[in-house]
């Protein structure tokens, strides 16, 4: 199984996670979501949904400056993140269940 296209799946879910755990930049979030074993989460999947989840209204953002290099925008969940935080969770919840069931049922003979 391509674990890629599992990952395009759940990526929004996982940003908001991360990013309502602590607010975090870009490449903070996507070494967060690594750390937290999603080791193949790219880059630039990572930089468009956050400005996705921005646009739709879910994060908001800020600057901070930066005595290494340009300054870094910041995301942060806010109410309507969190909201659909928590649709999304309890919509993969169901999902991952349904799809344990199916696996854990003994195989059925041709």
């Amino acid at each position: 199984m391509d674990a890629s296209q599992l990952l395009k799946g759940v990526l929004d879910v996982a940003v908001l996670a991360v990013v309502g755990d602590a607010d975090g930049y870009g490449y903070d979030v996507v070494r967060r979501l690594r750390a937290a074993g999603l080791e193949e989460v790219g880059d630039a999947s990572v930089y468009g949904t956050l400005r996705r989840l921005y646009q739709a209204g879910a994060l908001t953002s800020y600057v901070v400056p930066s005595d290494e290099g340009p300054h870094r925008k910041y995301y942060a969940i806010n109410d309507r993140g969190r909201s659909v935080l928590e649709d999304s969770t309890k919509t993969w919840r169901t999902f991952a269940d349904t799809v344990d069931g199916l696996l854990q049922r003994p195989a059925v003979a041709a």
